[in-house]
């Protein structure tokens, strides 16, 4: 049986552009639609409408209290990674609209794309130990320690957190904002599971 190695430092760092993009992207068509997501993004997203100041700032700024968590229960290749990863999604987020225009966009296709590419994003991240911080700290160490689904984990959560949007949208996109928790989550959860693709 061969054994796991890290992947080079160059790997990590494609990966880990690759991931924000991906991920940013998936930002953009969510912003784009109104909708709102979990984790942490989630909450920059609800606070980039009431608060002077971008989605990516926000992002940055309330992912910092889990990198304490991240070093002590992860380690220090954990937290470097994730916070590279943290810091492209802060400003790739906030510069896609110079360089993407959209004109029109159905808000089904919207949220499951969007929700997708979410998805798609963090599971690079996982592959190359890292996160997007928050609540991605905390499910990866549960799976990883104590054998919890990653993806079921932040499904739960994160539809909690946009059901909060109740209060702070119309229905209709409140359900299409937790079509893209779903299947954001749907995506970590049927590709990211124990002893499968990991590098350790």
């Amino acid at each position: 049986m061969q054994s796991k190695q890290h992947h080079s430092i160059l790997e990590d760092l494609f990966a880990l552009m690759s991931a924000s993009l991906v991920f940013a992207l998936g930002i953009y068509l969510l912003k784009y639609g109104g909708f709102l997501t979990g984790g942490t993004a989630g909450i920059a997203l609800i606070l980039s409408h009431i608060v002077p100041f971008s989605f990516g700032q926000i992002f940055f700024v309330i992912n910092l209290p889990f990198y304490y968590f991240a070093w002590v229960r992860m380690g220090k290749r954990f937290t470097f990674n994730t916070f590279i990863s943290v810091a492209l999604v802060s400003v790739l987020s906030d510069h896609l609209p110079d360089v993407i225009r959209l004109e029109s966009l159905n808000p089904i296709f919207a949220a499951f794309l969007g929700g997708a590419l979410l998805g798609i994003g963090v599971l690079i991240l996982f592959r190359h130990v890292s996160s997007l911080g928050g609540l991605g700290v905390l499910s990866k160490y549960l799976q990883d320690r104590l054998n919890i689904s990653a993806g079921r984990f932040q499904m739960a959560v994160d539809v909690s957190i946009v059901v909060v949007g109740y209060f702070l949208v119309s229905v209709p996109i409140l359900l299409y904002s937790i079509l893209a928790a779903i299947v954001m989550n749907m995506v970590i959860a049927l590709n990211h599971k124990p002893g499968r693709y990991q590098v350790t």
